[in-house]
């Protein structure tokens, strides 16, 4: 199972991050690959979702959950059936130097309705 790290850290608070990361029906706005966000639930500590991603007439269609740790942490399942296993986490934490020290993991792989199909791909040059 792969797993995507990625680590930065930026001038602004950890409340401020976490409140960008929580907006899911703004993310069509400004994640490139999503193409629609609908949040049919919301608490103070959960957020359902029904997410799009794709382009053009490569679009899917499924459902998250995200367990809110305000300001600290975002926890996003989705048991789809498109995916074998969805999980992505944020983790914001404050520097010592100020601004906030930022941790995003996912592992996403999909199952084989969501796969290419490599047997039909170009070749690569």
């Amino acid at each position: 199972m792969a797993e995507l790290i990625e680590r930065r850290h930026l001038p602004y608070t950890p409340a401020q991050l976490f409140d960008l990361a929580a907006d899911v029906a703004r993310y069509p706005e400004f994640v490139p690959w999503i193409a629609g966000a609908d949040v049919y639930r919301r608490t103070e500590d959960k957020i359902w979702t029904e997410m799009v991603v794709g382009t053009g007439f490569l679009k899917k269609r499924f459902s998250t959950v995200a367990a809110l740790e305000r300001p600290h942490r975002i926890v996003v399942s989705s048991y789809d059936p498109i995916f074998e296993r969805f999980e992505q986490q944020w983790a914001f934490a404050a520097a010592p130097q100020g601004g906030t020290d930022v941790e995003y993991r996912v592992a996403r792989p999909c199952s084989a309705s969501c796969s290419p199909d490599r047997s039909r791909a170009a070749p690569m040059r």
